[in-house]
């Protein structure tokens, strides 16, 4: 009696063609599962457990968990590859609206952006995270140039202040508005503006000295004063 080679007694798996998933029938069950679960925010981990595909498979067909999160119309929280300059953009907005150093309890929305993931793999702590913002806004250029204005008026900077310039104005002025004093960490429902001293209207320029912290009372009746002097 001879035996089989060995090669031929091992079982071989067969090459199959999958069925392929249409994008919309993908999509349809990340919303089912985020409904049945009411989660405005879908985390793999949840769908994986409940969804009829994995988020493998969501990731593959869109490029990303969270590309496939934005094609259903959910909110992404946990965003990879997020630039140094929108993670210190959205401590600018937390240090002005709270009128102090942010707290990394308050990495929350919809005060912030981000949470505190994006901060901690980036920088290893949140501490370290607001030491390098610090620097960043302290050295970075307070000037955006712009070659001209659409109806003739030459300036050198751009209408709107970025971050690092909106934060030295603030921290100037004491994160206080500078016309009543009023400050959003003491002052509760208090919002603070950056607004021209000199108007962008009447040619002044989005520059350090030409900036004031005011709070939305006092811009209001900044504007409504201005408007009843001409």
């Amino acid at each position: 009696m001879t035996s089989e080679p060995n090669d031929q007694r091992r079982f071989k798996l067969e090459h199959t063609a999958g069925v392929v998933v249409p994008d919309h029938d993908i999509i349809a069950d990340i919303q089912r599962v985020a409904s049945e679960h009411g989660a405005g925010v879908l985390p793999a981990r949840l769908y994986n457990h409940h969804g009829k595909y994995s988020h493998g498979t969501a990731s593959r067909r869109f490029g990303s968990w969270n590309a496939a999160l934005k094609a259903a119309g959910l909110r992404v929280v946990n965003q990879v590859d997020v630039s140094d300059e929108e993670l210190f953009g959205n401590i600018e907005h937390l240090w002005v609206s709270l009128g102090r150093q942010p707290r990394k309890r308050e990495l929350v929305r919809p005060l912030s952006r981000y949470s505190e993931g994006p901060y901690t793999r980036r920088f290893d702590s949140w501490r370290r995270a607001l030491e390098a913002f610090v620097e960043w806004a302290e050295t970075a250029s307070d000037v955006d140039f712009k070659p001209a204005d659409p109806v003739g008026i030459r300036r050198r900077t751009s209408r709107d202040p970025n971050s690092a310039l909106r934060w030295r104005v603030a921290r100037a002025d004491s994160f206080r508005c500078r016309h009543c004093g009023k400050n959003p960490a003491q002052n509760a429902g208090i919002q603070l503006h950056i607004d021209h001293v000199v108007p962008w209207s009447k040619g002044g320029e989005t520059v350090l000295d030409n900036l004031q912290t005011l709070c939305s009372e006092c811009n209001l009746g900044k504007g409504t004063q201005q408007q009843s002097d001409g």
